[in-house]
C-alpha cells in the first residue's frame, strides 16, 4: 500500500514484472487508445472546452508546445475551475498520434500525423495497468 504524503515521482516505475517498465507517457498512450476505441475522446478546442465546461471530462491532456497562449490559458482555467486533472505532454504531434489524428500505413506506422494541442478523456472505458499507473501519478502530483 502507498502512503499519502510527499513522495517524489520518478519518470519510470516498474509495474507488473514481465511487462517491463511503465512511465507516464506509456500510461497516457494506453489510456488514450482505450478511450479512442470506446469513443470517449474529445479532440480540438471546441470539443475539449465543451467537455471541460460541462464537467463531462475526467482527464485533460495539454501539449506544452501549443502555439496559442490564450488556448493554454483557457484550458488551464477550465480545468482549475471544474477540478479536472491536467497532464502536460511535450509534443502535440505525438498527442495527435495517440488521439488517432493520423493515418496508419500497411506496416502499421503512423503517417500524416495532425498535431493536437488538447485532448480530453470523457470516460475511462477499461481499467488497465496504464489506468492504475495514471491514477497513482495524479494522486501523487495533486497531493490528494
Amino acid at each position: 500500500m502507498m502512503e499519502d504524503g510527499d513522495v517524489e515521482i520518478e519518470e519510470t516505475v516498474a509495474v507488473g514484472g514481465d511487462e517491463g517498465e511503465m512511465d507516464i507517457m506509456k500510461a497516457l498512450q494506453e489510456v488514450l487508445k482505450k478511450a479512442l476505441v470506446g469513443d470517449s475522446l474529445a479532440r480540438g478546442l471546441h470539443e475539449c472546452t465543451r467537455a471541460l465546461d460541462t464537467r463531462a471530462a475526467k482527464l485533460c491532456i495539454l501539449a506544452q508546445d501549443c502555439e496559442e497562449p490564450n488556448y493554454t490559458k483557457l484550458v488551464e482555467a477550465l480545468c482549475a475551475d471544474n477540478g479536472i486533472n491536467l497532464v502536460r505532454v511535450p509534443d502535440r504531434k505525438q498527442l495527435g498520434e495517440w488521439a488517432g489524428l493520423c493515418k496508419i500505413d500497411n506496416e502499421g506506422n503512423a503517417t500524416k500525423v495532425v498535431g493536437a494541442s488538447c485532448v480530453v478523456v470523457k470516460d475511462f472505458k477499461e481499467h488497465s495497468k496504464g489506468y492504475d499507473f495514471l491514477l497513482e501519478y495524479l494522486k501523487k502530483n495533486n497531493g490528494d
